[in-house]
């Protein structure tokens, strides 16, 4: 076999295996990519969907921003009423002097969050069907004897019971009596915490 004839072999060669690596190539780029996996259902009250972070999880040490303003949580009061259980925590009131500030969690059954401030009592006290405050009607919603422990900071004992008379207003509003171990009534004013208006970061 001469040169030139084995040279000439050899580029034939190249050349089929560049024509065969051309095709494989335009072949897998004409071949379509699989549809994108459908979404996984979710339930659209989950409490991620509400809020970053879990409130259900809060403790002291967290930080909790709300509308723009960072509070961090001194203390939680856990609280118990038969079968059912829920949370409240003292957040810091630098920005709000004077007045306790509140954050309380419960699921009955979806997860419910509510800003609390102290309200000045006066001469209001629990008992009527409908109270108005500041010119808002609420009426009468829960009464009941909760067992609680305390962490952190809140004010009251390690252990105790609190009686709670709840009001319900409109526009997600509510007002609220505790008295704990036997003590003075005390009044707070809530908001419920509209969706994606909250973000928590998690403590130490």
């Amino acid at each position: 076999m001469t040169l030139v004839l084995a040279l000439a072999l050899i580029v034939a060669a190249v050349a089929v295996v560049g024509a065969v690596v051309a095709l494989i190539v335009v072949l897998t780029r004409r071949r379509p990519s699989p549809p994108p996996a459908p979404a996984a259902p979710h339930d659209p009250f989950a409490p991620e969907q509400s809020v970053a972070g879990d409130p259900r999880a809060l403790k002291a040490g967290d930080m909790v921003e709300y509308l723009g303003t960072r509070y961090f949580v001194r203390g939680s009061l856990r609280l118990r009423e038969g079968g059912f259980t829920w949370s409240e925590h003292l957040l810091d009131a630098d920005t709000i002097e004077g007045q306790k500030v509140w954050l309380s969690v419960e699921e009955d059954p979806d997860l419910e969050v509510v800003y609390w401030t102290e309200y000045e009592i006066g001469d209001l006290r629990p008992g009527d069907r409908t109270v108005t405050v500041e010119g808002v009607e609420y009426r009468r919603d829960e009464h009941g004897t909760a067992d609680y422990t305390s962490e952190g900071t809140t004010g009251v004992g390690n252990v105790g019971r609190v009686e709670y008379v709840d009001y319900e207003g409109p526009g997600g509003r509510y007002l609220s009596f505790e008295q704990y171990g036997g003590g003075q009534w005390e009044a707070g004013l809530g908001e419920r915490v509209p969706a994606g208006t909250m973000t928590i970061y998690p403590g130490s």
